[in-house]
């Protein structure tokens, strides 16, 4: 028998696209891949990314929720596939693979999909006035993992195809953050958003908007106040 909540087949697309780069992503990051070597499960406090991610691999799976290891209560889905979980496997993604990740075979056609899932899985961006400047804005964006290797092939992988480098750093005892600044900021939010129609967590990407209008403003009356 399965885990509960899946069902016995699913004819999930291997064929490289945007989505499946998106969803790739996903599940390199919140996703979970069982030890059986049939079911996969994907977690989120977001249910809005659970059905983005159920509708854009074409899943007839119900969305049930459970508790993280923080004890929040999140949406969950667990599925399963043979072929889907062997093809994970052979690009990369493994059982028990928070510590273990490393290089994944994406396309680099579709790596901005894929990173973008990456953000919206375990990356976060924040924004706040610099006191040793005035009307100084600065915003990072980070990405999150317990696998050092995972964040250096990131890393290498964007210094290559948009030439940011950012910066690893370790943020608790188990897991590293690899992150950028202001400037390679702007460079790797127009490449994960390079279309409006883009699958996508709303709330991060409206939050994302916000940040990045805000800067746009006080840029303005900078360089107004410049001409004064």
């Amino acid at each position: 028998m399965g885990l509960r909540g899946t069902k016995p087949r699913q004819n999930i697309s291997t064929t490289w696209s945007s989505g499946l780069a998106y969803c790739v992503g996903l599940l390199a990051t919140d996703g979970c891949l069982y030890n059986d070597g049939r079911h996969m499960s994907m977690t989120s406090k977001d249910l809005q990314l659970i059905e983005l991610f159920k509708s854009t691999l074409g899943l007839h799976n119900k969305i049930g929720y459970k508790r993280n290891g923080a004890g929040t209560l999140c949406s969950n889905i667990q599925f399963g596939s043979v072929v889907f979980f062997l093809w994970l496997k052979a690009i990369g993604l493994t059982p028990r693979k928070s510590l273990t990740i490393a290089k994944l075979n994406v396309p680099r056609k579709y790596f901005f999909d894929f990173i973008r899932g990456c953000f919206d899985g375990d990356g976060s961006i924040y924004s706040y006035m610099d006191r040793r400047w005035a009307n100084s804005h600065m915003f990072y964006i980070s990405f999150a993992s317990a696998s050092k290797n995972f964040l250096d092939w990131l890393r290498s992988e964007l210094s290559y195809l948009t030439g940011i480098s950012g910066h690893i750093i370790p943020f608790n005892k188990s897991v590293y953050q690899l992150r950028f600044a202001k400037e390679e900021s702007l460079v790797l939010i127009r490449k994960m958003y390079y279309n409006p129609r883009v699958p996508c967590l709303e709330r991060k990407r409206d939050r994302t908007a916000k940040i990045l209008e805000t800067h746009k403003k006080i840029s303005e009356n900078n360089a107004r106040a410049r001409v004064h």
